[in-house]
């Protein structure tokens, strides 16, 4: 077993050939030149606090926003059920299940090459023109006649939204070091909570249109979402920025001071890396991207079963009407937004963030526990809110992890993706779990949501946590010099996390 002094961030508790290993590497500063040259550390520690802050308010909230509206337009189809979009299509309970299950298909299948393509055409042009592109599908979703119109219409909403998750995350894990990193994902995937929030109050606001201009209440929500969506996509051309080196909103001396940040943090971010398929195979042959990619299943196919039906779930604990259900559904996402926040600053700051995965799993392993067990609805009611606060936190610090963990910006990019692809198309058997034949109990439904948490979030999370504690003590002790025997400094820079004194985070 490793010391707990060996996995402390910010201490130079080094060995003697660390330090020789380290002298041999590459000095990515020299590439840099340093605008703060002769300032004091007083003055550069002033001058790179109020760059993360220029940075953060310009580029957390902005798209904080895009992934709330995002996650909106994706569960809202559950607001639209329970005020009586499938009895007004005339759809069975498979058939509501299917609209469900065909946007994961598209929007799984395309997430592993989006952050190519964002790569390659640049965050202002991709993002603003696929959220247009989502909201044209959202407003058409309000107004289709029959299920076959609705399953079209879900289906290209999940091919646009496909590039704004496993984006954003690569986007903003160019900017940042890995230990600022967390707390800013977190916040950016606390929108998804507030959506929730924000989704119940909202729906029963526009619910009460019904009958206006002939459409009924459901078809309103789709329809004010949709034409909200692309007036913000269009705003996006001016608000979302590009990588670091070709930022606008930064000074010359400023994009400076964030490379020479990535450099100083080993972040092949600060370097204009090329495309080559070696990227792509280094990727799919990494074992991280695998035991990532079944942690993040076990989050993600909870949430989604999560958010798609707990307006259904509530709706039938004490048979509410549809509008009290849907301000029911308000307190859990907003107790899960807080503690999203909370886990990503604390992981940022212990650099443990595979312990902070394992204890909010077991957070919402009881939650769930308590909606199979318990009879009283007020219990059942309260294992909804442990629910919403083992999976939600989750999702941003595994993302967080696994970009840690992976180092060349392609790499990264192509890593994230399988790992949300592989993850959000489990939404496929999320989106099938909740039976109308299972009310009001759910049984199987609630049953698949514990497996999913127990076997894969918390299994899965213990298993990453002990293979990367066991590599680190690897490279710590010397075994990995042998991968850079003969190359030289170029070469060793191209190795990424495989380089002998890249250590991992827990």
């Amino acid at each position: 077993m490793a010391t707990a002094i060996d996995e402390k961030p910010g201490v130079d508790n080094a060995s003697d050939h660390e330090k020789d290993l380290g002298s041999a590497m590459p000095e990515k500063l020299t590439n840099f030149e340093d605008p703060d040259a002769g300032l004091s550390d007083e003055e550069r520690a002033r001058i790179d606090r109020q760059l993360l802050w220029k940075l953060d308010l310009r580029l957390v909230p902005w798209l904080s926003l895009l992934y709330l509206v995002s996650f909106l337009d994706r569960t809202n189809i559950g607001n639209a059920k329970i005020d009586g979009l499938a009895t007004d299509l005339g759809m069975t309970a498979d058939q509501y299940n299917a609209t469900l299950t065909i946007f994961f298909v598209s929007y799984s299948v395309f997430e592993p090459v989006t952050n190519v393509l964002l790569k390659r055409l640049r965050p202002s042009i991709f993002i603003p023109c696929i959220m247009v592109a989502w909201g044209i599908c959202m407003t058409c979703m309000g107004v289709v006649k029959n299920y076959s119109g609705l399953m079209a219409a879900r289906w290209f909403l999940g091919l646009a939204e496909a590039g704004l998750f496993p984006g954003v995350g690569y986007f903003l894990s160019c900017w940042y070091k890995r230990s600022e990193f967390g707390v800013r994902m977190a916040i950016f995937f606390s929108a998804a909570a507030l959506a929730g929030s924000f989704g119940g109050l909202l729906a029963a606001a526009i619910a009460k249109m019904d009958g206006i201009g002939g459409k009924p209440g459901w078809s309103w929500i789709f329809i004010l979402e949709g034409l909200a969506t692309i007036v913000i996509g269009v705003i996006s051309f001016w608000c979302v920025h590009d990588f670091p080196d070709q930022a606008k909103f930064l000074s010359p001396e400023d994009r400076a001071r964030v490379l020479r940040r990535l450099a100083a943090d080993q972040q092949s971010s600060a370097e204009h890396e090329e495309f080559k398929m070696s990227y792509f195979w280094a990727s799919l042959t990494d074992w991280k991207t695998y035991t990532g990619a079944i942690i993040y299943m076990g989050a993600d196919g909870s949430l989604y079963a999560f958010s798609l039906f707990v307006p259904t779930i509530i709706n039938e604990l004490v048979s509410y009407s549809a509008i009290r259900a849907q301000l029911l559904s308000v307190p859990p996402y907003a107790a899960a937004a807080i503690l999203t926040i909370t886990i990503g600053f604390i992981a940022d700051r212990t650099r443990q963030r595979g312990l902070c995965n394992i204890g909010v799993s077991l957070l919402g392993m009881v939650g769930f526990a308590m909606l199979l067990g318990c009879e009283s609805p007020g219990a059942r009611y309260a294992g909804t809110f442990l629910g919403a606060m083992g999976i939600y936190p989750a999702i941003a610090n595994t993302i967080s992890w696994s970009s840690n963990n992976t180092e060349g910006v392609y790499k990264r990019g192509v890593s994230l993706g399988f790992i949300i692809g592989w993850g959000n198309l489990n939404g496929i058997v999320s989106s099938n779990i909740y039976r109308a034949n299972d009310k009001p109990r759910y049984y199987p439904g609630h049953g698949v949501v514990l497996a999913y948490l127990v076997l894969f979030l918390f299994g899965g999370s213990v298993v990453q946590y002990v293979l990367l504690r066991r590599e680190n003590r690897k490279r710590r002790r010397g075994d990995r010099d042998q991968w850079i025997a003969g190359l030289d400094p170029g070469q060793i820079e191209l190795l990424g996390d495989k380089r002998p004194d890249f250590i991992y985070t827990l």
